[in-house]
């Protein structure tokens, strides 16, 4: 929330608006006087990474009251308020709704009363309101993600890791009871991303006989190999009847017929603290932005409207819609109409790829299809959630799945680097960071023919290629060597994973979440570090090689007052600039601390060393100058939440398709004939959605010279970011005209 109301009073102040804060809630506004107060540009530094709010939230029993709400009315009109940006859930924004329909029925009681101005109504004929959803619950229909919610994910696996390391050690088993009485989107995402091995959500309540599938379940998980088991639970969770199932309950259950020895977790607020995630600065940053703007654009026939996220893309949609479509689904949760609930929630395939990926439910086939996989590229977060992911759909579906060990290289060695990977075998992938069946960067044209003679070796029906732009190259070489090798002709897909974020035909790539936040948290540290020591900037350098995005990203989400990469070309004379701006706000903003980030390969010439030298000579008198270069430990850590699901669902949409083309292109004989360049595709998510591109539509959108995507959508909220640290900069609207509104 806070990067949102950081987001929210500078970019108003940048467009010449005076901006109020509301303190604690709707009570703030009720009571006026000191609890509303005009907000200043050095009001909000420093809270970007701070939790909760600075400004406080409250329930407010008076506003629901009409005598409330005329209070309320009287202390905006005295401050020449008429525009409202609320953050809150389906209560607040209703709320707001409600103030703004009975806007002139307020106004006119208090001018019939004297208490306000007798043009106050000509002058503020309509109260303009825009929401943000700030729920960790994500239970709010009409966007895609909450702020907080991403947080509250964060929390979660940090508990969840702790937990899993002791209950392996004591081959202990562990209900793991998360916050959702409404919605199951903490309990069904969080249980996806550790490998639980049973969920209990709102939304899709067991049938009876429950505790026998439950317990069979968890039995057949040790009878694999497996030392502990988790249960995750939402607080809400309910039978099929409406009957609570409590984690007490599911712990007598396990301990009476499964044999086992069970611990009950309750992470309670825990969800709720810590500081912010990187996804949710950045989501904060984007939508206070964008509210601001549209609120400031509002007319007297612009009903309200909540800003969201849909996939990668900012929209907004009209406020009441999406407060009674929430409501509409509460109304067929009490009903027990939980058809309609899962269609509303949109939780029917990650479910299914829940299911998929942890209960052990192999069918029989008539042929078992050889999937390999191989990882190309540096190793990067969620690459072995995404190998976990195909190896256990594809066994479930009857198939074998076989890793080529350290890459291509794996295929060149004398040794057997050919190894069949078993459910058991990748168990606890999905929590590790890395790749297990190791990574090189060698591309296959280096020995096509003794590559080809490895696939015909191990009789490979589909090859499902892991890893970052390179993984990407093998695909484009195997395509083109397919008229000299016929045995290149079985589909193959490329599962992009590469923090650097350079793989044409997706908006993210696995491992680029992961090293965000890294370098997020170090940029925190590195700045609390300085609390003694007054009047420093940080250099903070970071890899991606001639991709931007982390050092934008990481710049966006930490309140950065420049980020320097290799798309966006610089000269002496920006960085003069740059200089002067930073002193300029030493002097008059009475700021302590500055932080500028570099890409690896930004500039040839202005790199990393130079722009730390320059500060420190040209602002000697002002401050003193440090450089931090992070290095590798961007590579390593916990894959992040976001990165966990990904991959999963990155793996679910390979291995669907490659058993589909598998099947549409085997011969009778058993001899693979997909030679049609569109049997060689990549996996990303574009825009809203989950795509699957052939990489013949790729290679025209990619600079391979510099190994970036032609278009990188990211580079749009580069003037966000320098607008944020009090740059003058041209803003480009997130919402364009054909995405504003959504119906």
């Amino acid at each position: 929330m806070n990067a949102a109301v950081r987001a929210a009073v500078r970019m108003a102040i940048y467009n010449n608006a005076r901006v109020f804060a509301v303190h604690e809630g709707y009570q703030g506004l009720v009571e006026g006087e000191e609890f509303i107060k005009e907000m200043t540009w050095s009001n909000v530094s420093g809270i970007i990474h701070k939790g909760g709010t600075i400004i406080g939230t409250a329930r407010c029993q008076e506003f629901r009251a009409k005598e409330g709400r005329i209070k309320a009315a009287k202390n905006l009109i005295a401050r020449g308020i008429s525009n409202l940006m609320v953050i809150g859930g389906d209560g607040s924004l209703t709320g707001a709704h409600l103030f703004r329909q009975e806007w002139k029925e307020l106004l006119t009681i208090l001018i019939e009363k004297g208490d306000i101005p007798e043009n106050s109504l000509v002058n503020h004929p309509v109260l303009n309101i825009v929401g943000l959803v700030g729920s960790i619950d994500n239970d709010f229909c009409g966007t895609k993600m909450t702020i907080g919610a991403d947080s509250a994910l964060h929390r979660i696996l940090e508990c969840a890791n702790a937990i899993i390391t002791t209950a392996s050690s004591h081959r202990r088993s562990f209900i793991l009871e998360v916050m959702g009485r409404r919605c199951g989107y903490l309990a069904l995402i969080s249980g996806l991303a550790i490998g639980a091995d049973w969920v209990f959500i709102p939304e899709v309540p067991p049938e009876d006989g429950w505790e026998e599938r439950m317990c069979a379940q968890l039995k057949a998980s040790r009878n694999v190999g497996n030392r502990l088991n988790i249960v995750v639970l939402a607080e809400g969770a309910v039978d099929s009847h409406g009957n609570s199932i409590t984690a007490e309950r599911v712990k007598q259950i396990l301990v009476k017929y499964a044999q086992q020895d069970t611990r009950i977790t309750v992470l309670g607020h825990v969800q709720r603290g810590g500081s912010p995630s990187a996804f949710d600065r950045i989501l904060g940053c984007r939508m206070g932005a964008e509210a601001v703007l549209s609120l400031l654009e509002s007319t007297i026939e612009t009903t309200p409207f909540v800003i969201g996220l849909q996939g990668n893309e900012m929209i907004r949609v009209p406020l009441m819609e999406c407060v009674e479509k929430t409501r509409y689904l509460a109304k067929a949760m009490d009903e027990h109409n939980f058809e309609t609930v899962l269609d509303l929630r949109n939780f029917g395939n990650t479910m299914s790829i829940f299911q998929g990926c942890n209960y052990y439910e192999p069918v029989s086939c008539s042929q078992k299809f050889r999937i390999g996989i191989v990882a190309v590229g540096a190793p990067a977060a969620g690459m072995n959630a995404a190998i976990r992911g195909v190896t256990r759909l594809a066994i479930n579906q009857g198939h074998e799945v076989f890793c080529i060990k350290d890459g291509f290289e794996g295929l060149l060695s004398d040794k057997d680097m050919v190894k069949k990977l078993e459910w058991r075998t990748v168990h606890d992938w999905i929590a590790k960071g890395g790749c297990d069946i190791g990574t090189k960067r060698t591309l296959p044209n280096v020995n096509l023919g003794k590559i080809a003679a490895g696939f015909k070796k191990h009789n490979f029906h589909g090859l499902v290629i892991v890893g970052g732009f390179e993984a990407f190259r093998s695909a484009v070489q195997l395509l083109e060597a397919r008229k000299a090798y016929e045995v290149f002709s079985i589909p193959i897909i490329v599962i992009p994973a590469t923090l650097s974020n350079n793989v044409p035909g997706t908006d993210y790539s696995l491992g680029t979440d992961t090293s965000l936040n890294v370098i997020v948290e170090a940029a925190d540290r590195i700045r609390q570090s300085a609390t003694a020591a007054n009047h420093r900037v940080f250099v903070v350098e970071t890899m991606g090689g001639n991709c931007g995005y982390l050092a934008t990203m990481a710049g966006l989400a930490s309140g950065a007052d420049a980020a320097y990469i290799f798309e966006e070309k610089y000269n002496i004379n920006d960085l003069q600039g740059d200089v002067k701006h930073m002193i300029s706000k030493f002097e008059n903003f009475e700021i302590k601390r500055g932080l500028l980030l570099t890409n690896e390969f930004c500039s040839s010439n202005y790199d990393t060393d130079f722009i730390t030298r320059l500060f420190a000579d040209e602002g000697k008198e002002y401050f003193t100058t440090r450089k931090n270069i992070l290095g590798h430990v961007q590579q390593g850590g916990y894959p992040s939440p976001f990165d966990r699901v990904l991959g999963s669902r990155f793996a679910y949409a390979a291995a669907s398709y490659i058993i589909r083309e598998i099947k549409n292109n085997i011969r009778g004989d058993g001899i693979m004939n997909a030679s049609h360049p569109s049997t060689v595709v990549l996996v990303g998510t574009l825009n809203r959605s989950l795509k699957i591109s052939p990489v013949t539509e790729l290679i025209e959108a990619t600079n391979f010279e510099k190994r970036l995507p032609k278009d990188q959508w990211w580079m749009r909220l580069r003037p966000l970011m320098r607008i944020l640290a009090h740059h003058k900069h041209t803003f480009e609207r997130e919402l364009t005209p054909e995405s504003k509104d959504i119906e």
